[in-house]
């Protein structure tokens, strides 16, 4: 008798393919059926003993197989009620990661719990809250003692006020203690410091949003055209332009980096930023900051390759002001991409875009426009000489 798997599924199929040669030899040659019957006689005991070693050894496995005890009957109910919870609830790790979050908790933070395991819970929590929140969250890893306080979660073009209980955990077979932090109502609803949530129907309708990237395509090819093309002004495009439209209809913010010379990142300047009316203060401080020293248009100057950032998880890669709040969080954003502008002779500059985090989030798609539209513009710019 086989020992193992392997050796039992090659005599069940040896055995198959004798089963089947006997069969056809009856159909082919019906007067040799008594030595044909024979042989089957012999094969079909082979296939009871092979049966009756295979139930032995399934009997000894499971009297051997250890019984389920007291202690994890007690886990099961504990996870089942865990999950079935009617309050919002996530399970941290020491590291502020998701370790387990109920089906009401996924369902607020508009995901699954699948996917939600794993990620920073930091993610979801606005820009302007979340250093406060991550703050909070050492201290009671610190000090044993819970925190409450009012926060925001903003995710997927909403932003919703919340009252967050962090609460630490030490459980004897973990080997660093968890939080346990239960989302309520606020207690209190002040001025909302963010700007207001768009409708989600429309942020989430796909014939909506395709409609919306035809018309952006379609708006900046005319103002290419018009500025450049044949029967144009004959002018050079004006990144003015090209901004405000992008602002005006598709971004919060859009800044245009831009080098003189192709392929000259190291002497990248910042040539433009549009953004909503009134707040200058948030536009001058955009125009002061070198894009060198900001991580990502940086990086797309040098290497010429976009980046999508779907859900902002370090605030700090568009720069920071002179007292060292990141930009991001001082433009109170929830997602960003940032692709090349390319010329016929190479990368002539970036464009970034920024959504605040009460709109729906940059996607694939958008990403695609993008670049296209900024090949667009790169090759529109007019090359300048040195000096």
């Amino acid at each position: 008798m086989p020992d193992n798997l392997a050796d039992l599924q090659r005599e069940i199929a040896e055995l198959s393919d004798r089963v089947a040669a006997l069969r056809s030899t009856h159909t082919a040659y019906p007067d040799d059926s008594a030595e044909t019957a024979e042989a089957a006689l012999a094969e079909l005991g082979f296939a009871q003993e092979l049966l009756q070693d295979c139930g032995r050894r399934l009997a000894a496995a499971e009297s051997a197989a250890p019984r389920r005890s007291n202690g994890d009957d007690e886990r099961a109910v504990l996870r089942a009620v865990f999950t079935q919870l009617s309050v919002p609830v996530v399970l941290l790790d020491h590291d502020g990661y998701i370790r387990r979050i109920n089906a009401i908790g996924a369902d607020r933070l508009g995901s699954s719990s699948g996917y939600l395991s794993g990620k920073p819970f930091a993610n979801f929590v606005d820009l302007r809250r979340r250093a406060a929140m991550r703050s909070r969250l050492a201290a009671v890893l610190r000090n044993g003692e819970s925190a409450s306080f009012d926060s925001r979660l903003a995710q997927r073009g909403w932003a919703e006020d919340v009252h967050l209980t962090l609460t630490r955990l030490d459980v004897p077979t973990e080997a660093a203690p968890l939080v346990l932090v239960v989302m309520s109502p606020p207690l209190s609803s002040g001025e909302d410091e963010g700007p207001a949530p768009l409708e989600p129907e429309v942020e989430d309708q796909v014939v909506v949003l395709a409609a919306r990237r035809l018309d952006v395509l379609t708006r900046m090819t005319r103002l290419l055209l018009a500025s450049a093309g044949p029967g144009g002004a004959g002018r050079p495009l004006a990144l003015d332009d090209a901004a405000a439209l992008l602002a005006d209809s598709y971004a919060d913010w859009v800044v245009i980096d831009v080098c003189d010379l192709p392929d000259s990142a190291e002497q990248a300047r910042r040539a433009v930023v549009a953004g909503p009316s009134g707040e200058d203060g948030q536009k001058a401080l955009v125009e002061s900051l070198d894009p060198l020293r900001s991580e990502i248009p940086s990086d797309v100057l040098k290497n010429g390759k976009s980046v999508l950032n779907q859900l902002i998880e370090d605030e700090t890669v568009l720069g920071a002001a002179a007292g060292g709040a990141p930009l991001l969080s001082a433009l109170g954003a929830g997602s960003l991409m940032c692709v090349p502008l390319k010329g016929s002779r190479g990368v002539r500059g970036a464009l970034t875009l920024i959504r605040r985090s009460n709109r729906g989030g940059f996607r694939l798609a958008d990403l695609g426009l993008i670049e296209e539209i900024g090949e667009h513009i790169g090759l529109a710019l007019p090359p300048r000489t040195e000096g």
